[in-house]
């Protein structure tokens, strides 16, 4: 028989499978040799309290032979010679899923990406960060997998009813990912791995029959009858389909200036920006798991907060333990830090973004830019960074306590930032605004955890990619753009996402809802 139980265990009880065995006998009132197996549903990590507990949920199968996970499967059809052919305009969660998507359907995806494979990209990444020096087409933000690609792999999301989140996460497995992201309260792949898994997924799509083509920076949109006819990318090839995603990422500046002025329309959205800040891993490991040192049975420790601060929300973004800070900016004389983790998380620091919400009566200077006046306040801030660190892309930085204090940090402590970091006062990087909300929150968030709010943490500027400053409208019920019938505007770039899953959900809902307009 299968039993469906719910466990609470110690880290150490929990790492131990004969252990979980046992707990089952003695819940079932059965010998230990009747339990022949389990699968893991659910596991979550309690920490609530000074004893931190693990929650399994689980499948026990007494007295009866174990069966193995059974993973969700998917037919990918041969799509090369298909009727109907649709293009991709960017290779991130967006774009991928939707490819993947639509081979399921019998609809021939391309694929046009301004950047390179995830291989080559790779050697780019090593030049900004050792030599100072950006590709504006080769980065952190633009390439193969998109901004997610060299993160931390966060897959946890709240968008529930955006889609199938179990389905996703089946993907990743079917392409490599470790079935443990299908049960963890807040799964995450991990920068090391999460490049493979992105390769298999374009070679699923080219041995199906799609196109995958790098280097094709989409720079200008034919449109006839209010339809798009044809794109033609920076090395002058025109390519033409039936039907044009538009899923480019939230740092594709060049395609926002291209719609506002083609007169395609586009709104100003709210976002968020402020700094990244790093703490020793063991700091945020002893507070949030009440001990001094963290058990070896228990991962690095992450948190999360939000505070409202004089009507503002101020909130922890992408929090990465065991993480490094990363020069995520696609231009020259703009300064952007993110973060990312490796899959075990095993750096000795931990940082995440600290934000401010920013709404359009934030920033009424910038009101002359019409839709696009949170992108150019945005690039503001960037260019004030790059410009106070110094150039090469090193980062204005400050200690914690020192930023809170007005204070210029005589020295700094050791950062994972590998560009370089600088003295500066913050204040003069940042917006009045932002920079009070920020010291403000930092102060209040430091009476609720223990340490946080220490001179061995430093505030690295600035954190200003949390998602597109656009949004890219479209019929809730057709998913097009209301201008353009066969323009369907996707992911976080057009503000229908925040993070790899709910992008890839919406590349989905995309290529679903086109299948069944190009296939009825």
């Amino acid at each position: 028989m299968q039993k469906n139980l719910t466990l609470k265990l110690l880290p150490s009880e929990a790492a131990s499978d004969s252990i979980i065995k046992n707990y089952i006998a003695s819940t079932e009132v059965v010998n230990p040799s009747s339990v022949t197996g389990f699968i893991i549903n659910k596991h979550s990590i309690d920490a609530r309290g000074k004893q931190v507990w693990i929650n399994l949920s689980i499948t026990a199968f007494i007295n009866e032979p174990f069966r193995q996970r059974e993973l969700v499967s998917f037919t990918f059809q041969q799509v090369e010679k298909a009727e109907k052919k649709v293009i991709i305009i960017g290779a991130g969660p967006a774009g991928l899923f939707a490819a993947l998507q639509l081979i399921e359907k019998g609809i021939k995806p391309i694929i046009l990406e301004r950047g390179k494979d995830v291989r080559a990209r790779r050697r780019d990444l090593a030049i900004l960060n050792k030599q100072g020096e950006v590709n504006p087409e080769s980065n952190y933000c633009f390439g193969e997998g998109g901004a997610g690609t060299y993160s931390d792999g966060k897959l946890y999301t709240r968008s529930s009813k955006r889609g199938d989140i179990n389905r996703i996460l089946n993907l990743f497995v079917h392409f490599g990912a470790e079935e443990k992201i299908l049960f963890e309260s807040h799964p995450h792949i991990g920068t090391n791995k999460l490049p493979h898994i992105i390769t298999a997924m374009r070679h699923k799509i080219i041995e199906c029959g799609g196109e995958f083509l790098f280097e094709k920076k989409v720079v200008d949109f034919t449109i006839t009858n209010e339809e798009i006819t044809r794109v033609r990318t920076g090395d002058g090839d025109l390519f033409q389909a039936d039907a044009f995603i538009l899923a480019t990422g939230h740092s594709a500046r060049d395609i926002f200036e291209l719609l506002n002025n083609k007169k395609i329309w586009i709104e100003t959205k709210p976002f968020a920006l402020g700094v990244r800040v790093e703490h020793p891993q063991s700091l945020i490991d002893s507070a949030q798991y009440h001990c001094a040192v963290r058990s070896e049975y228990l991962p690095p420790a992450a948190y999360s907060w939000v505070q409202q601060v004089n009507g503002k929300g101020v909130f922890s973004f992408c929090m990465c333990p065991g993480g490094i800070i990363a020069p995520a900016a696609t231009s020259p004389g703009e300064l952007v830090v993110n973060g990312w983790s490796p899959s075990k998380r095993n750096n000795s620091f931990a940082n995440s973004g600290i934000v401010v919400s920013i709404e359009a009566k934030d920033i009424k200077a910038f009101e002359k830019f019409g839709p696009l006046a949170a992108m150019y306040f945005q690039q503001s801030v960037e260019k004030k960074a790059f410009e106070k660190g110094g150039g090469k892309f090193v980062a204005p930085a400050q200690r914690l306590v020192d930023f809170t204090e007005n204070k210029i940090s005589s020295s700094l402590p050791d950062c994972s930032y590998l560009p370089g970091i600088s003295s500066v006062s913050l204040k003069e990087v940042l917006p009045g605004f932002i920079h009070q909300r920020l010291q403000q929150g930092f102060k209040e968030y430091g009476k609720k955890m223990k340490g946080y709010l220490t001179n061995d943490a430093i505030v690295v500027a600035t954190e200003s990619r949390t998602s597109s400053p656009v949004r890219i409208p479209r019929n809730p019920d057709t998913l097009q753009h209301p201008q353009i019938s066969n323009l369907y505007p996707c992911g976080e770039g057009a503000g229908y996402a925040g993070g790899i899953v709910s992008a890839a959900m919406d590349g989905e809902r995309i290529a679903t809802v086109l299948s069944n307009k190009l296939t009825n």
